[in-house]
């Protein structure tokens, strides 16, 4: 979608619709002056109840030549004393969303213009642009009749130049183009985003931004002893790899953030098969590669003052005769032996190679991101990613990142008593304990092979994916942790 920034007033600025922000309990200044424009429109829906300015309402009305813009969208915004960024992104989405419907390819907005927050304008910027966005590329039928937005036009603040106003938009911008990245590869069917296709996408987004790109093949694998990683993926006639990208946005001394995404491009669950209902969503097991992908995408864009590097272990988890089963015992690249005793539970150990090859960078801080557990949905639902660590001040600081910019985190204990469920009779750990406590339990397992690293571990199983839609992220892939992850480095 193009965005245009124009120092124009919302009642003299022609378009085919203008979005206004409403208040529940309060009428600004724009309001008023619409209602009056129209007659006292606005206020007989008011009073009759027909809109009322809740939180994630709207209503689109024509104005009938009483404004230069022909459509008014009303947006609610809830009472006035709760507005805050979240709540502008979210109306932002809304009302994109409503447009979608009405088929109205393109509006002006003066959404942020009701926000007196600092990051108004890229709260509402980026609320359209994530609620904007559609995953069509497979759909060959009725492509003339497709709908798509063509432009945004954002109304000038006052206080702030169209100068200003445009790099924070295309700030904004950059960090959406992460996201969309990120939803993209984890909307692909399990055919196409292959653990190669995953490789060659690093390698674009390295040409892309002048990174370094490494992909370490099945042979290279073999010889560092990765067998955890190897076995997953022998099941598979898609070989599993390691991709590793690094970004320099600092100095050559500064340590680095390593960034570790999980990247099963299909999980069958692999000998210890799943049920066949829903096994279609296993495409979705590589959100954490996704994630880190995208975010990379995102910090390159932006320029971000930091060192990263992305690390993705990526496999296909297949059953076959060469695949690995339960009862096996792997040596993984740490030399800890593992058990295997479910071959379901997969990610952690790709994981547990990808975190102990991660120390070699010696990092600043290490943060992991999986699809892990059902267990986290049982826990969380889809409302948060779960959130464990070895350090409270990355747990915390990654808590008000995703309280910052709405993708919430909760912190679930990491004691140590929880491993003992992961004791095994045979070998120092095995893969799987009961179901007791078992996004705990996996994230204990991986913590085994951080050594002394300051690490969080983000369960993002109920987050990745949505079976409905909601103001900023249409239904399916949400690239989730991309936002995330973004704000935590600025914070840095």
């Amino acid at each position: 979608m193009k965005i245009d920034v124009q120092a124009t007033s919302p009642l003299k600025h022609p378009c085919p619709a203008l979005i206004i922000g409403c208040f529940e309990d309060a009428a600004d200044e724009l309001f008023s002056a619409c209602d009056i424009a129209l007659g006292g429109c606005l206020s007989r829906l008011a009073a009759s109840k027909e809109f009322s300015g809740k939180a994630n309402s709207s209503r689109l009305i024509h104005t009938l030549g009483k404004l230069p813009a022909e459509r008014l969208l009303l947006v609610g915004l809830g009472k006035k004393a709760e507005l805050d960024d979240e709540r502008l992104r979210q109306a932002a989405g809304n009302a994109v969303q409503a447009l979608r419907a009405a088929r109205v390819a393109s509006f002006a907005t003066a959404l942020h213009l009701a926000g007196k927050t600092e990051n108004a304008l890229e709260a509402v910027c980026e609320g359209t642009l994530l609620g904007s966005y559609s995953f069509d590329q497979y759909k060959t039928k009725e492509q003339e009749d497709r709908f798509s937005f063509a432009g945004l036009t954002l109304l000038l603040p006052k206080g702030l130049t169209k100068k200003e106003a445009a790099a924070r938009v295309e700030r904004t911008a950059l960090l959406c183009q992460g996201v969309s990245l990120a939803r993209d590869l984890v909307s692909h069917p399990g055919n196409v985003a292959t653990t190669g296709y995953l490789a060659d996408t690093a390698h674009k987004l390295a040409a892309r931004h002048t990174l370094t790109c490494e992909i370490l093949e099945l042979d290279e694998l073999e010889r560092l002893g990765m067998n955890a990683l190897i076995a997953v993926g022998k099941g598979s006639l898609e070989p599993p790899r390691l991709i590793v990208l690094e970004y320099h946005g600092a100095g050559d001394k500064e340590r680095p953030v390593v960034l570790v995404g999980k990247g099963i491009t299909f999980d069958s669950g692999g000998i210890s098969i799943k049920p066949g209902a829903g096994m279609e969503e296993m495409k979705t097991d590589m959100a954490g590669s996704a994630a880190v992908l995208g975010a990379m995408e995102a910090a390159a864009g932006l320029r971000l003052p930091v060192n990263l590097v992305g690390i993705i272990p990526t496999a296909e988890n297949m059953p076959d005769g060469k695949a690995y089963k339960p009862g096996d015992v792997l040596t993984s690249l740490s030399g800890t032996t593992i058990e295997i005793t479910n071959t379901d539970a997969e990610g952690r150990l790709v994981l547990c190679d990808a975190l102990h090859f991660a120390q070699r960078y010696k990092p600043a801080a290490m943060i992991d991101l999986a699809t892990l557990t059902g267990a986290c949905v049982v826990a969380l639902g889809h409302e948060a990613s779960g959130l464990m660590g070895n350090d409270q001040r990355l747990v915390n600081a990654l808590k008000k990142a995703g309280e910052s910019c709405g993708e919430r985190v909760w912190e679930l204990p990491l004691w140590d008593s929880y491993g003992e469920a992961m004791k095994s009779d045979i070998a120092d750990l095995k893969n799987a304990g009961s179901r007791d406590g078992g996004s705990i339990t996996a994230g204990w397992f991986l913590k085994q092979f951080v050594g002394t690293t300051r690490w969080a571990h983000l369960d993002i199983a109920g987050t990745a994916w949505s079976d409905k839609s909601r103001p900023c992220s249409p239904k399916g892939a949400t690239g989730v942790g991309v936002r995330l992850l973004i704000e935590y480095l600025r914070g840095r």
